[in-house]
């Protein structure tokens, strides 16, 4: 059985292990025949958003097809709203029977329609990864682009869609309410782990060798947080902040991530290279180590996919309380920060450093729930369930 995935509404980076990565790659470990069709944004170096020079098709790291369009012309204009050369014909030459849709915000959907139409046998199943923390910010963008081109893209391709997912609850929201399609339709699919590199950064050397890299002892309690530091993620600074203000010899906190310009003196300023230290960009494979070697991982700021990845590690977080992301609290393994406050970090960190029960409370549900909920594999198995 063939299954193609759709990257065509945003980005498909190589290496990384975004949900578009995923899914493919238990797909085919799960026996299916699989193939990638997407657009040509990808990721650099930094885990910075940027295009491919020209359309390709190569196979990829999981030994997986991938076709790359090139945008229609006007580009500059479906670089925005999205059509493709030659999407009709490298669709019919798929031939898939599901259709994995990553992201329903794409003109051609009406392509994928059409498809649908043509061929009654083929099952499809479409996600969503906005919802107004990421999407729909500005008039222009929720008023226009969402409730007008990205609704209407939504509504043609509902009548041929067995399941559409949010990947979060709120973007289960998103899609009820600002696409306006049925209740019934919408479900919540998580984003998860890798298992395979949840299993490899588990090993005890694992943590023992990225410890001594940098200088960590075997007894210091180790904070951990990664992602981009950004205007929209300043909260690392005050995670940074309160870390140098709690007097424990014996707290340490590592920072990972890109930094744009305008924060980088600041995250510098705040990382003295002993208690503090900002080591650069880490490669998303590699990042599964680095969090095994924390004892606690905290994401002040916005949602990302490090929290679907870090509950399956079984690592215990405090995390930015934002509606409809809560789904990471499997009854206890994170504590949420419901301000954007050095103090309210401070306070929860200087708990759990003076109660040991409370933090060994929260382990012992990371431990023993993590991979339950948030395992790729098994999310690929439900991604693609068609019920009898």
């Amino acid at each position: 059985m063939k299954v193609v995935h759709l990257c065509l509404a945003s980005f498909f980076p190589d290496g990384y292990s975004y949900q578009e990565n995923m899914l493919p790659k238990f797909h085919k470990e799960l026996g299916y025949d699989v193939e990638v069709i997407a657009s040509l944004v990808t990721f650099d170096k930094d885990g910075k958003s940027t295009f491919l020079p020209k359309a390709s098709e190569y196979i990829n790291e999981y030994g997986i097809p991938v076709t790359r369009l090139e945008y229609k012309n006007p580009r500059k204009a479906f670089e925005i709203l999205r059509r493709y050369e030659g999407f009709e014909a490298v669709l019919e030459k798929a031939k898939p029977d599901i259709l994995f849709v990553h992201g329903c915000q794409f003109l051609d959907i009406d392509v994928v329609a059409k498809y649908a139409k043509k061929h009654c046998d083929v099952k499809i199943f479409v996600d969503n990864h906005a919802d107004f923390s990421n999407s729909a910010t500005n008039w222009l963008s929720k008023n226009v682009l969402h409730k007008m081109v990205w609704k209407s893209c939504a509504q043609k391709i509902e009548p041929y869609t067995t399941k559409f997912y949010g990947v979060l609850p709120v973007r289960v929201d998103f899609l009820k309410n600002m696409y306006g399609l049925p209740a019934e339709k919408c479900e919540l699919l998580v984003m998860g782990a890798d298992d395979s590199l949840v299993e490899k950064a588990a090993a005890p050397e694992v943590k023992a060798r990225i410890r001594k890299q940098y200088g960590l002892a075997e007894d210091d309690f180790v904070v951990m947080t990664g992602g981009k530091i950004d205007a929209f993620k300043t909260q690392t600074l005050l995670l940074m902040e309160a870390v140098q203000k709690i007097d424990n010899p014996k707290l340490k906190l590592v920072v990972f991530g890109s930094v744009t310009p305008e924060l980088k003196e600041k995250v510098d300023a705040l990382a003295d290279g002993k208690k503090v230290q900002y080591i650069g960009w880490v490669q998303a494979k590699d990042s599964y180590e680095y969090f095994a070697a924390a004892d606690l991982v905290v994401f002040p700021g916005r949602h990302s996919v490090f929290w679907e990845q870090v509950a399956a590690q079984g690592i215990p977080m405090l995390c930015k309380k934002w509606d409809g992301t809560t789904h990471v609290d499997l009854g206890g393994n994170v504590h949420f920060l419901t301000k954007d406050s050095m103090e309210e970090i401070k306070e929860e960190i200087q708990n759990l450093l003076d109660v040991p029960e409370s933090y060994a409370k929260m382990k012992k549900v990371a431990v023993e729930k993590g991979m339950q909920v948030f395992s790729y594999k098994d999310i690929s198995k439900r991604s693609i369930e068609v019920e009898k």
